[in-house]
């Protein structure tokens, strides 16, 4: 694609020329397009090394939309994997973009907004389902900080070159995260219904059953 294109032939420019020293006639002219063409796809400089990232963004906000769930952490951390295999199939575009990142300020900040705006859409997801309480609030709050972190630690972990195996590292870190916060979560209350004339002690052996299979009643 075009923009996949000019934002490759860009990301060389900055390695070889400089970010600040990297003009967009110079992108525009490496690339055989015209000047106008490239506000057209892009509209900045700065925007051509995140072009994709509303994009993403709104995949992830889809799959939430679309989970079935009723706001559970699970259906948060399962979101968020679409963002690593992203950049991970992105491959040295990815890593390009964080040497960038990470010495450009103007480039960080934009980067630091990008994460901020990924803990928000997951804060307000879970935020949806709960009962409007601070502590419920503060909750959604915590698990969106949680998720956004664990995955941000695998990310940069894999385009330092410092892991050859993400998937799995960050299937840990997201479990660290489900073991912080699952117990916070509310669970639906159970609804059992006995027949008419059940005894007490026998409902108690059955919901004894129902949590415990092995268990026998004596």
């Amino acid at each position: 694609m075009e923009r996949e294109r000019m934002q490759d032939i860009a990301l060389d420019l900055f390695a070889r020329l400089g970010y600040e020293a990297t003009s967009v006639d110079d992108i525009a002219t490496a690339a055989g397009l015209s000047r106008s063409t490239f506000f057209r796809l892009f509209g900045s400089k700065e925007a051509v090394v995140f072009f994709d990232h509303d994009a993403l963004l709104a995949r992830v906000e889809e799959r939430l939309a679309n989970s079935g769930a009723e706001g559970t952490l699970a259906t948060v951390t399962d979101a968020v994997k679409l963002v690593l295999m992203h950049f991970i199939a992105e491959g040295e575009r990815a890593r390009a973009r964080y040497g960038l990142t990470s010495t450009v300020a103007a480039l960080k900040e934009r980067e630091i907004v990008s994460g901020a705006r990924y803990q928000s859409l997951f804060r307000r997801y879970l935020s949806a389902w709960g009962d409007g309480s601070p502590s419920s609030e503060l909750r959604a709050e915590l698990m969106a900080a949680s998720v956004v972190a664990a995955h941000n630690h695998v990310l940069r972990r894999w385009l330092r070159g410092e892991t050859d195996d993400p998937h799995t590292e960050v299937e840990a870190a997201l479990a660290d995260v489900h073991r912080t916060h699952g117990a916070s979560q509310v669970d639906a209350p159970a609804l059992i219904i006995v027949p008419s004339g059940t005894s007490l002690k026998q409902v108690e052996a059955a919901v004894r059953r129902l949590v415990d299979p092995s268990h026998s009643a004596p």
